[in-house]
């Protein structure tokens, strides 16, 4: 499994999956149901997602509405920003449906 800070239009989320990478098919389609269709998603240490949101992490992993490949463990952009520091961000997935690029009314 991975864990990943997940860079979308209203601010970053935390996702696990179980897929090989953060721009697998399956976590692409998934995200697009979300209404997420362009972000940048970073990898972030597994052990370090579990300390930081210890029983909420196992409840989110438990939670049997969300889907086996992948789930959102955290919504909540600032606190998901500032738990994980700069520094432990390399090498980002870039993902842009061209498709659905907006124009401002």
């Amino acid at each position: 499994m991975k864990a990943g800070m997940v860079f979308t239009g209203t601010g970053p989320i935390l996702i696990v999956t179980a897929c090989e990478s953060f721009n697998d098919s399956k976590v692409i389609r998934q995200l697009n149901a979300k209404g997420i269709h362009k972000f940048i998603a970073y990898e972030v240490p597994m052990d370090r997602v579990k300390e930081r949101y210890g029983k909420h992490f196992a409840v989110a992993m438990g939670d049997l509405k969300q889907s086996d490949d992948l789930r959102v463990i955290d919504e909540e952009g600032g606190r998901v920003f500032y738990n994980f520091p700069l520094g432990m961000l390399s090498s980002p997935i870039c993902h842009e449906e061209t498709t659905e690029l907006r124009r401002a009314a």
